[in-house]
C-alpha cells in the first residue's frame, strides 16, 4: 500500500486540477485524493479515468464529488477553480472574477478542512493568496500561493538550454508576482556552485546580456504561448504543485519560491508574492534573506505595489 500521508482535496476538476491529482498519483504523494467541482458530470468522468490507471502506480483512493463534504479532513486543499486566462489576457484580468468565487468557496471548504493547509493555483495567485488569508483568518503560514515555482522551473530549463547543460544543476528563480511585473534574480543564480556570472566553461558558453534578455522574456511570455496554441496551462503547473504538495506532506523542508504573505521585507510589507520560502508540514515559513542587487531590489518593490494595488481593486 502507498505509505504517503494524509488526504489532499483538489478543488476545481478542470484540465489543472485533474493533471495535479495525475501528477500527485504518479510521486505517490498522498494516500487519498479528493476532487470537488461543481459539474458532477466531469468530475465523476475525472475520478473514473483516475482510478483506470491505479494498475499503474503506487495504490491510493481517489474520490470526487459535486459535494464539499468530499474535502472533509483534508490535511491540504488545493484551489485550482476560477475563471481562465484567456489568449490576450493578464492574469490580473481575472482578479475581480476569481476573488468572488473564493468568497463563496472558502466559508464552504473551512467548515469541512479548518485544520487544512490551503494551496492556492488560481489566478491571479498573489492576490487571490491575500484574499484566502483574509477570507480565511487562517495563519500566515497555512495560505500559500504557487506563486513562481513554475516561472522559476521555466527560468532554470532556458537556462541550461543555453548552457547545455541539465536542468537539475542550475539553480536561480524568478521572484516577485506570477505575472508580468516579476523579477530574475540573476544575481544569486548557480550552476553547481558557480556562480551564473562567473561561469565560463569550454563547450559549454557564457551568458551573455542578449541571452540574459531572451530568456527573461521567454519566461515571461511562456504561459501565452502555451494558451496560444492549446488554450491552457496544466502539465508543467500540475507537476509543480505536486512538487510542493510532496514537500509539505513529507515536511521535506524544501526551500520553493512560494507566494506568502511578505512582513517587512526591504521594506516591503503586507502584500502576498514569490520569494524562496523553507516549507513542510506546518506551512510555509518567511521569506529566506536572499541577497538582491539594487536592480531586483527595485523591480521587487514594483512588483509588490502592483500587487498591492490589485488586492485594493478587489476590495481588500
Amino acid at each position: 500500500m502507498n505509505d504517503a500521508p494524509a488526504k489532499i482535496a483538489i478543488v476545481g476538476a478542470g484540465s489543472v486540477g485533474a493533471t495535479i491529482a495525475y501528477a500527485c498519483m504518479i510521486r505517490g504523494v498522498a494516500a487519498r485524493i479528493a476532487l470537488y467541482d461543481v459539474d458532477r458530470k466531469k468530475v465523476d468522468a475525472q475520478v473514473l479515468d483516475l482510478n483506470h490507471g491505479q494498475q499503474f502506480v503506487m495504490p491510493a483512493t481517489i474520490e470526487g464529488g459535486d459535494d464539499v463534504a468530499v474535502c472533509k479532513d483534508a490535511a491540504v486543499v488545493v484551489i485550482t477553480a476560477g475563471a481562465k486566462q484567456k489568449p490576450g489576457q493578464t492574469r490580473m484580468d481575472l482578479a475581480a472574477a476569481n476573488t468572488a468565487i473564493c468568497k463563496d468557496l472558502l466559508p464552504k471548504l473551512l467548515a469541512v478542512a479548518p485544520e487544512a493547509i490551503y494551496l492556492l493555483v488560481t489566478n491571479p495567485v498573489d492576490v487571490i493568496t491575500y484574499v484566502s488569508l483574509k477570507i480565511s483568518a487562517l495563519p500566515a503560514a497555512k495560505v500559500i500561493g504557487s506563486g513562481t515555482v513554475l516561472d522559476s522551473s521555466r527560468f532554470r530549463h532556458l537556462i541550461a538550454k543555453r548552457l547545455r547543460i541539465a536542468t537539475q544543476n542550475v539553480h536561480a528563480y524568478i521572484a516577485g508576482e506570477h505575472g508580468d511585473s516579476e523579477v530574475p534574480l540573476w544575481s544569486s543564480a548557480t550552476v553547481s556552485g558557480i556562480a551564473l556570472h562567473e561561469w565560463a566553461v569550454p563547450g559549454h558558453g557564457k551568458m551573455t546580456v542578449r541571452d540574459r534578455t531572451e530568456i527573461f522574456q521567454n519566461v515571461k511570455t511562456a504561459a501565452q504561448q502555451v494558451i496560444e496554441g492549446k488554450g491552457a496551462t496544466n502539465y508543467a503547473i500540475g507537476l509543480a504543485t505536486a512538487q510542493i504538495l510532496d514537500a509539505i506532506l513529507r515536511d521535506q523542508h524544501r526551500v520553493l519560491p512560494l507566494s506568502s504573505l511578505v512582513r517587512n521585507f526591504k521594506g516591503i510589507d503586507d502584500v502576498c508574492l514569490s520569494l524562496p520560502c523553507i516549507v513542510g508540514r506546518a506551512g510555509v515559513e518567511p521569506p529566506l534573506p536572499i541577497p538582491l542587487n539594487a536592480n531586483e531590489e527595485a523591480g521587487l518593490k514594483n512588483s509588490a505595489d502592483i500587487i498591492a494595488a490589485a488586492i485594493r481593486s478587489v476590495g481588500f
